[in-house]
């Protein structure tokens, strides 16, 4: 495997012959597991490399040779195994995949599973705490899981919804690779981990598929006024749609379509409005010499100033600059 073949390369966290070494390293980043080369004499070559965040971690991983690895069953975490190269044999339960670049396999951990990783297989690996997953499923129904969460094994990523949560795998790939500001965001960053579980859960089929794409029901007009209350109230706090909907007891999805149908817009359009207003209303009164457009915008949760300058241009027909200055 060449030194820097792997993505992550910046942030290296293990590269070892040692077999044990290898499945104890890797077992704290992803789980306790059995790990055995299938031919001794063809050199083992492990490496991860990964970064952390709050409920999700991203990681790449080869072993430079064949390899089986048996999951034990955990109730902290669950894994998407993107390949990169190679193939791998996946059996979990009653379903069996051969994985590829086109195939993820969607590790539930449930139960006991083996994989069989080919020689050359390299993997980006997703992984949730599965309690910020089902918390955050709960926040889209409006109620609590009853059950653990468990997806189908494979994730067919040339299906549209998969490609798209796959995008957004990619976009928080590069930001870690390129050491770029958004992660240095935490508002940023709790969005777009946001997006990452939300784009999941509707993307791959689970046992809770069939509510989340069934019919919503409808929240009463004082929900969506109660909503419109929270945001304004609290426009320069990092909200999700996720949190406006549990601040007035109602599932995100269907407070999404409470805004649709009665304000023609959605929740974090709403917002996003709002902030906008806020915006001008402080640079038309403070002093140039005294704030700048950046400090302003980030106070109100803009954090890609040139979306912001953009929506601003748009929504009032002058930059932020022009109206600091006027």
């Amino acid at each position: 495997m060449a030194e820097q073949s792997l993505p992550l390369a910046a942030h290296s966290r293990l590269y070892t012959h040692d077999v044990d070494e290898a499945r104890t390293r890797v077992g704290n980043d992803l789980g306790d597991h059995g790990l055995r080369p299938v031919n001794s004499e063809i050199r083992f070559d492990a490496r991860l490399n990964g970064m952390t965040f709050d409920g999700v971690g991203l990681y790449s991983l080869g072993y430079g040779t064949e390899v089986l690895i048996t999951p034990q069953p955990l109730d902290s975490y669950l894994l998407v195994e993107i390949p990169l190269t190679g193939v791998a044999e996946v059996s979990h339960g009653r379903e069996r995949i051969v994985s590829t670049p086109e195939l993820a396999s969607v590790l539930s951990l449930t139960r006991p599973m083996s994989m069989r990783w080919a020689p050359g297989h390299e993997s980006l690996i997703v992984r949730f705490d599965r309690a910020a997953l089902e918390a955050h499923l709960g926040k889209l129904m409006g109620r609590t899981p009853r059950r653990p969460l468990t997806f189908s094994l494979g994730m067919d990523l040339t299906r549209p919804p998969a490609r798209s949560w796959l995008s957004v795998v990619e976009l928080l790939r590069r930001e870690a690779e390129t050491g770029g500001a958004m992660l240095e965001q935490p508002v940023a960053l709790r969005q777009l981990e946001g997006l990452l579980m939300t784009q999941l859960l509707l993307a791959q089929p689970s046992n809770y598929s069939e509510e989340l794409s069934g019919g919503q029901p409808r929240v009463a007009p004082t929900a969506v006024e109660r909503a419109v209350d929270v945001i304004e109230a609290r426009a320069a706090e990092p909200l999700t749609v996720e949190e406006i909907a549990e601040a007035v007891g109602v599932g995100a999805r269907a407070l999404q379509e409470g805004f649709r149908r009665q304000l023609e817009t959605t929740p974090m359009s709403y917002l996003r409005e709002v902030r906008l207003e806020r915006v001008r209303a402080e640079l038309s009164v403070h002093d140039p010499g005294a704030t700048t457009v950046t400090d302003v915008a980030y106070r109100w949760g803009f954090v890609h100033l040139g979306r912001f300058a953009l929506a601003y241009r748009r929504r009032f027909g002058e930059s932020p600059s022009e109206t600091l200055r006027r």
